[in-house]
């Protein structure tokens, strides 16, 4: 793969470790692997996929960031999924740390201004994400979070080889962790699903608005094999994506998911 089309993703990751790096109280690293038949909705083709993710999310005085990278590879050389990269990065300021003062009331937790980027290789796709994320207190969550925000558009476009640049539209997106324990193994119910309403592409097409939900199931392995906690996990992801990537291809794709926390 040649460096220029490496470029923005070494800019990517070195923004979101510099900043994740800041200050952290708190911080965790994992890889992912996702196996499954996934779809390409252009010519609505499955093939083998493997997902390759670093994932990070860390905790500093005043806020929080997240960033994933995911390189995927699969069995069919068509342009889509080739060797491919997508990343995306999210950074919150916490209203309650910076104003001393707690913003929130019953079950709400927090409110954080929060700025995200997400950026794909091949299509050359670049969206900008202002908006606000709301922590909640649900009984028995790790966390479960909403995040509301702008979607707007700065890709290259089809003149420059990309996907065609879209009209500014907005994101809702719910993220959540739920551990329980069955005897005396642990496991863990996670995941997110997020909805981004219809917009349209530079030509003048429709595209439609998508529900893409990623709930996981996973098995501490590693505790089962007397290792530390949350460091090996193993189980199941179900990707089930409605209108995918603004067609009207709509798939249900349970995938294999490895974790390993380092």
């Amino acid at each position: 793969m040649k460096f220029k089309k490496l470029l923005p993703f070494i800019t990517f990751t070195s923004i979101a470790l510099s900043s994740s790096a800041f200050a952290a109280n708190w911080s965790s690293t994992a890889l992912h692997i996702n196996n499954g038949n996934q779809e390409n909705p252009f010519t609505e083709q499955e093939s083998d996929t493997t997902v390759y993710s670093v994932q990070h999310a860390s905790g500093y005085d005043y806020g929080d960031n997240f960033f994933f990278i995911d390189y995927s590879k699969d069995d069919i050389d068509d342009g889509y999924q080739d060797s491919d990269f997508y990343g995306e990065w999210y950074s919150t300021v916490s209203l309650s740390a910076i104003s001393g003062e707690k913003i929130g009331a019953g079950a709400l937790l927090d409110v954080g201004l929060t700025g995200g980027i997400n950026v794909a290789g091949d299509a050359k796709v670049m969206k900008y994400l202002p908006g606000v994320k709301l922590s909640w207190d649900v009984p028995g969550f790790n966390f479960f979070q909403t995040l509301f925000t702008a979607y707007i558009d700065d890709s290259e476009g089809v003149a420059k080889g990309g996907a065609p640049i879209e009209t500014n539209s907005w994101m809702l997106d719910v993220a959540f962790e739920y551990p329980f324990s069955i005897g005396s193994q642990k496991f863990s119910f996670k995941g997110h699903a997020e909805y981004i309403a219809e917009r349209e592409d530079e030509f003048g097409n429709d595209v439609e608005a998508w529900i893409l939900a990623q709930p996981i199931l996973v098995w501490d392995m590693g505790h089962a094999l007397q290792m530390k906690e949350n460091t090996l996990l193993l189980g199941m992801e179900l990707q089930y994506w409605h209108n995918k990537l603004g067609t009207e291809v709509t798939e249900s794709v349970p995938q294999i998911h490895i974790e390993w926390t380092f």
